[in-house]
């Protein structure tokens, strides 16, 4: 197995509504020394401020129950609603982290649009085919503790799939579908951290199944939820 290598991408300017993400990427110098196969992986929140997802943070809640299908649970100003994208996340990704006084991000409309859109100007500014993850942090309802998962995505399936293989003691596997664009889109926010300033990290060498795949595949359906 081939080693992988995470690569924090650094100077990067703060981001303002308008800004060509794709082309801040790539005039950094790990963005110029991107590598066919590459996978960049992208926080949410430099795409929705590039976007202008943004609103004062006086209309929060206002703006929580706008992005929400509909609120699972509330405890207090904590939501934990279903988004238009179909995550049920707290806020419906709602946040006041890492955006100006005053302000708070939303999501973007379409992240796997946003996606498809930053590797479409990276590959023309640089002449790499890359694959993109857009990422965001969730907490899970079992287990204490964020991780960041694939919230929009082009240029690789979202899974590498293994029914219809076999393991190593030759029984044949069902249902093993590992989310490969979680376990990137989480082993990138190492190098990323939450204070550091870095907004974006390069995934070298990760197996993945290329291909038109979308975070919109990610979500389990409703009626496949066992706890829904």
């Amino acid at each position: 197995m081939d080693a992988i290598t995470i690569i924090p991408v650094a100077g990067i300017p703060e981001v303002t509504a308008g800004d060509d993400v794709a082309a801040l990427i790539t005039e950094t110098e790990q963005g110029r020394n991107l590598a066919d196969g590459d996978v960049i992986v992208i926080t949410q929140k430099v795409v929705s401020k590039a976007e202008g997802r943004m609103v004062p943070e006086r209309d929060r809640t206002r703006a929580i129950l706008a992005e929400s299908v509909r609120v699972l649970r509330r405890s207090g100003e904590m939501m934990i609603s279903e988004t238009r994208h179909g995550l049920v996340c707290a806020n419906a990704g709602v946040d006041s982290s890492n955006v100006p006084v005053g302000e708070v991000s939303l999501l973007p409309l379409d992240p796997d649009a946003s996606a498809r859109a930053i590797r479409a100007r990276v590959q023309h500014l640089s002449g790499v085919d890359v694959a993109v993850v857009i990422s965001d942090t969730f907490g899970r309802p079992w287990r204490i503790g964020q991780t960041n998962i694939a919230i929009g995505l082009a240029g690789m399936m979202p899974f590498n799939d293994y029914r219809g293989t076999q393991d190593a003691q030759g029984r044949d596997l069902f249902a093993t579908r590992i989310c490969v664009a979680d376990e990137i889109a989480g082993a990138a926010e190492i190098v990323m951290g939450k204070a550091e300033g870095i907004c974006a990290a390069v995934v070298r060498g990760a197996t993945i199944m290329r291909g038109r795949g979308s975070a919109a595949q990610i979500p389990r359906p409703p009626r496949d939820d066992l706890f829904r």
